[in-house]
């Protein structure tokens, strides 16, 4: 792969959804989760879009709606439909859906479903719900790896009072470079500037002026970069030249935080891993940290352990795997100076109200007739 080539967008999909208040024919809301929305969000749409019908359908997180759960009628009424990727129902199933609203941040779960590709449904994701855990995430695991935490708790289980040899080197000064620049790399950059650290940002699309590099999406208020000010320098292309730049540019923590597609599939391997790292003003040179949040994939695993094993990589963090879940005894689990989580970066006591919060934007816009928040693109796949 040498280029990331873009999706052709079919020539169906409109450019903003058609103006028709909610609630006007009959229409439904289907929310298939974990949780039922409390009682006050649900009476407050209620009254915002009059004659809307609410139904919830309980599924775990990572499953689909079990067969049955919801009657043929049920699912021709539906208007609006808040799941994930998994539940999505077929074409003929749901002739009267306008709208999706993924609780997921990626899309990549339903670019090939027939939902997605044989109609102009408009599909939005949560891309800004998952801002600050994601970064706390990302930031803990590395300052822990820093600090040793990992070593010191094991020792903590042994009663084991015993001090490293090797001096810590802080966050001060050092550079993170965050490839695919949107609502958790931007939290993410705000964070790290406050520890004092250089932020380095990689686009695909190039975000050569201050309009370009603003960011209108949702984010809770007062997270993330809108303006986009916390990079010192920005990087962007679709070559493996492109990506080459921004990878041997000095990047002490490199954050993948970008949508898994085909063009992403295996975009970090064996040659990109060993641009890591950074040589000091005393001529040595240290290896990188890599910090995987966005898909398991992105990064080639086999390249990963042989960097981490040899060296190569100082560290890694990893909240995603391939393949995921990680089975026992796979070679990812015994790799050197790695931390592995079950993909739980995302896990907050606010994420129900946030996915909530772009739903409920979302349906006023769709009422209004303007262009829906976090919208999916058929050219881009994300």
């Amino acid at each position: 792969m040498t280029t990331l080539d873009l999706m052709t967008p079919p020539a169906t999909t409109p450019s903003t959804p058609g103006r028709r208040a909610l609630g006007s024919d009959g229409d439904v809301l289907l929310i298939i989760s974990p949780r039922k929305p409390a009682q006050a969000w649900i009476d407050r749409i209620e009254a915002t879009f009059p004659g809307l019908r609410i139904i919830h359908r309980e599924t775990s997180w990572g499953t689909k709606l079990a067969a049955g759960a919801l009657s043929a009628d049920e699912w021709r009424s539906v208007t609006v439909l808040l799941a994930s990727g998994l539940s999505l129902p077929e074409p003929a199933e749901a002739p009267r859906l306008r709208y999706v609203q993924l609780i997921s941040a990626g899309a990549n779960v339903v670019l090939k479903r027939p939902l997605f590709t044989e109609t102009d449904i408009i599909f939005a994701t949560a891309n800004g719900v998952h801002g600050p855990q994601i970064s706390e995430w990302i930031i803990a695991t590395f300052l822990a790896f820093n600090h040793k935490i990992p070593t010191y708790l094991e020792q903590q289980k042994q009663a084991a009072w015993k001090r490293s040899d090797v001096l810590t080197e802080d966050a001060l000064g050092q550079r993170v470079g965050i490839l695919g620049y949107g609502s958790i790399g931007r939290q993410t950059a705000r964070v790290a500037t406050a520890l004092g650290m250089e932020v380095y940002a990689y686009t695909l699309h190039p975000r050569d002026t201050p309009e370009s590099r603003r960011d209108d999406g949702f984010a809770p208020p007062g997270t993330g970069d809108p303006e986009g000010i916390y990079p010192t320098k920005w990087f962007s292309g679709g070559t493996r030249a492109d990506r080459h730049a921004f990878l041997s540019s000095g990047i002490d923590l490199l954050v993948v935080a970008t949508p898994l597609t085909d063009n992403t599939t295996h975009l970090l391997g064996a040659e990109e891993l060993k641009l890591l790292g950074r040589t000091r003003d005393d001529g040595t040179h240290r290896a990188g940290f890599l910090s995987n949040i966005a898909r398991g994939p992105i990064v080639e695993t086999d390249a990963l352990i042989d960097a981490l094993d040899k060296g190569i990589l100082r560290g890694a963090a990893l909240d995603v795997t391939d393949p995921e879940p990680l089975p026992d005894g796979h070679r990812l689990w015994s790799a050197k100076n790695i931390i592995i989580t079950p993909h739980i970066s995302g896990s907050s006591t606010k994420y129900d109200e946030r996915v909530l919060a772009i739903l409920e934007d979302n349906m006023q816009r769709l009422s209004e007739g303007r262009p829906l928040a976090n919208r999916v693109s058929r050219r881009d796949g994300y």
